[in-house]
């Protein structure tokens, strides 16, 4: 367990152990939960489909592409236990292979219609 403060910045970072130079991260989700393991719990995007859902969430600069390395305000449930489980989801890519998800940024799926 990491004690925080509420909204004090939690600094996170990811690093790709690897030989491979040519590869990249990418985070394209995370999501904060009161359960550790139910997915069907309720959660909260800090970051859905590489887009930020949080404001306080802000992506900072690596010289490496093997680094990655974010930024958010902590939180708690209303409901009760002051617990927060994270869990990120992050894509490993060729660098420069543009046609990747890494480098396809944040994509906004519509919302689909829920028919009658």
């Amino acid at each position: 367990p990491y004690y925080v403060h509420i909204n004090q910045n939690l600094f996170l970072q990811a690093y790709l152990h690897s030989s491979d130079p040519n590869l990249v991260l990418f985070l394209d989700t995370c999501v904060a939960s009161p359960a550790p393991h139910n997915s069907t719990a309720v959660t909260y995007d800090i970051i859905r489909n590489g887009c930020a859902r949080d404001s306080t969430y802000a992506a900072y600069y690596s010289p490496h592409r093997h680094i990655l390395r974010f930024t958010f305000a902590a939180f708690q449930f209303v409901w009760g236990d002051p617990v927060v489980y994270l869990r990120c989801e992050l894509v490993v890519c060729r660098a420069y292979d543009y046609s990747s998800r890494c480098y396809q940024g944040c994509i906004n799926r519509p919302k689909r219609e829920a028919s009658s």
